[in-house]
């Protein structure tokens, strides 16, 4: 049975950090690409950041400079690190994987950027 499993989401301030997780069970991260995704209330969900099996990584135009997006293969766990964050950057953060033809998703980990 595959599982991912959000973590890290919080209240923050404007300028802050902060690191979100995203761990699986039931596949192997490290053969798949892991995506990020964000909605905010009364808006669609976007993709935030991608990073492929091969470790490649693209970003959203939004978070580009702000956002990292990394693997840890032991664990296998991505993470997303976010820096300088900015009030419109609140939302509810899911990851995302596609294995063995379907599409997986966590069940998502809030993020309040706030003063």
């Amino acid at each position: 049975q595959v599982q991912l499993v959000e973590s890290g989401g919080g209240l923050v301030q404007p300028g802050g950090s902060l690191r979100l997780s995203c761990t699986a069970s039931g596949i192997i991260f490290r053969f798949t690409t892991v995506d990020w995704y964000r909605q905010a209330p009364g808006k669609q969900r976007e993709l935030v950041a991608r990073i492929t099996s091969g470790g490649f990584t693209n970003f959203a135009d939004s978070v580009k400079g702000r956002f990292t997006i990394s693997r840890d293969n032991a664990k296998n766990t991505v993470y997303l690190q976010m820096n300088s964050l900015k009030p419109e950057d609140t939302a509810v953060y899911y990851c995302n994987a596609v294995y063995s033809f379907t599409d997986y998703w966590g069940q998502g980990t809030q993020v309040t950027v706030s003063s």
